[in-house]
């Protein structure tokens, strides 16, 4: 890569998926800006919008804490997840995040003056600004309302007819102009239905990373969701995500080819499986990238904390295709 001109890279997807890829990054001298989905409604972030009107701040919170430079201590700040009281269940990030909402009167000033505060490197950028949420219809015609129920739902493997914003929002105009700039983009890992699709789902998104003339890489999630994804290989991913983007747009299609420790797979297997590659040509890139098992609270030890992908192996096989923009 020419370091004399600094490269862009956009990352569009969800909380967790978009923490990985934007830690890898980081490290990087690049220019970075997330796209976060704006249709979370679990957890803190559906209690504080729904009590206080405010856009959800939990996966943008994810976002700052990656890119941020800030001390440790801050860091674990923005973090801190409050565990009685009125205040239990709520992380002290989002409750800045809704309070700078509140004070500025606008959300994306609200994620400005965060990341002022956690000096960042780069930007995060909510895709709308449009309070919206996510719904499912199932082919059994059963509607899933919300983020949080199409989370938790077993029956999506059956086909669904559907899925939707609500109300249909437009895109927010930084999006298009960060895509078109764009010399990579990364699309995931994250929830296909929960943190990926409802960004494509958003008016302007998917015709804006059409036109992008970067290139497009899709990181394929490490395991598969029973009920949701299940038995989903590579294609399957790829298949499900040209249903709105109307034809492949991928140049890169990056998977681990690690496995973990039987231990692991064992303790995971009501939760899902491996997601197993059945694709084959030049842009597939196979690679080692798991991380080590890792739970920020012992008490939040769920199993989708057991295998994930490591940063610093996903950022170098990301820097591979930078380096050869």
């Amino acid at each position: 890569m020419n370091r004399a001109s600094t490269k862009k890279v956009v990352v569009i997807g969800g909380g967790t998926g978009n923490f990985v890829v934007l830690k890898g990054l980081k490290k990087y001298p690049l220019d970075l800006t997330a796209i976060v989905s704006m249709a979370d409604d679990g957890g803190s972030t559906g209690i504080l919008r729904d009590e206080l009107g405010v856009l959800p701040p939990g996966d943008v919170r994810q976002c700052l804490v990656a890119l941020s430079n800030s001390s440790r201590l801050m860091r674990s700040l923005i973090n801190y997840r409050f565990e009685n009281g009125g205040l239990g269940g709520h992380s002290f990030g989002n409750l800045l995040l809704s309070a700078l909402e509140k004070v500025t009167g606008s959300f994306e000033k609200a994620v400005e003056e965060a990341g002022k505060i956690l000096y960042i490197k780069g930007k995060v950028i909510p895709v709308t600004t449009h309070q919206v949420r996510l719904k499912m219809v199932l082919n059994n015609r059963k509607i899933l309302e919300g983020e949080k129920e199409i989370f938790l739902s077993t029956e999506i493997d059956q086909g669904y007819q559907t899925i939707f914003l609500e109300p249909f929002p437009k895109v927010n105009p930084r999006v298009v102009e960060e895509i078109r700039n764009a010399d990579l983009i990364v699309i995931g890992p994250g929830g296909l239905h929960t943190s990926l699709i409802p960004n494509l789902l958003v008016e302007g998104v998917c015709d804006a990373i059409r036109k992008s003339d970067a290139k497009k890489v899709y990181v394929v999630n490490l395991m598969n969701r029973k009920g949701q994804t299940t038995g989903f290989r590579t294609s399957h991913y790829i298949e499900e995500l040209v249903r709105y983007f109307g034809k492949d747009v991928f140049d890169y299609i990056l998977i681990n080819m690690q496995k973990p420790a039987k231990d692991l797979i064992d303790v995971y297997r009501e939760e899902g499986e491996l997601v197993e590659n059945d694709l084959e040509g030049d842009r597939i890139i196979p690679a080692n990238l798991l991380g080590v098992p890792v739970s920020e609270h012992r008490k939040d030890f769920i199993k989708r904390n057991l295998i994930r992908h490591d940063p610093k192996k996903l950022a170098q096989e990301l820097m591979k295709i930078v380096d050869h923009l």
